[in-house]
């Protein structure tokens, strides 16, 4: 089942952070193994969907996380509207 929640943090030195669940309850966290190939690295406040999973003996992870495709589609438009800008 999938769920959509706002990137809290993420260090990518240490390749991993968090996510706040839209629906409420506690700030999930994931590592770099858990980010889809094709998504970019998480920045804080972006919605992104993802999977959870039980770890350590009960607790919940996030995982199979993938940026949502409204943030793709704005980031793509605010590159174009830059490289008009610059010329």
């Amino acid at each position: 089942m999938t769920h959509f929640g706002t990137i809290e943090s993420y260090d990518n030195g240490k390749g991993s952070g968090t996510i706040a669940p839209e629906q409420g309850g506690d700030v999930l966290p994931f590592g770099k193994d858990d980010l889809q190939q094709q998504a970019g690295e998480p920045r804080q406040g972006q919605r992104w969907g993802y999977e959870t999973r039980q770890v350590d003996g009960g607790t919940v992870s996030a995982t199979n996380l993938r940026q949502q495709e409204q943030e793709q589609v704005r980031q793509q438009g605010e590159k174009i509207a830059g490289r008009q800008q610059a010329h």
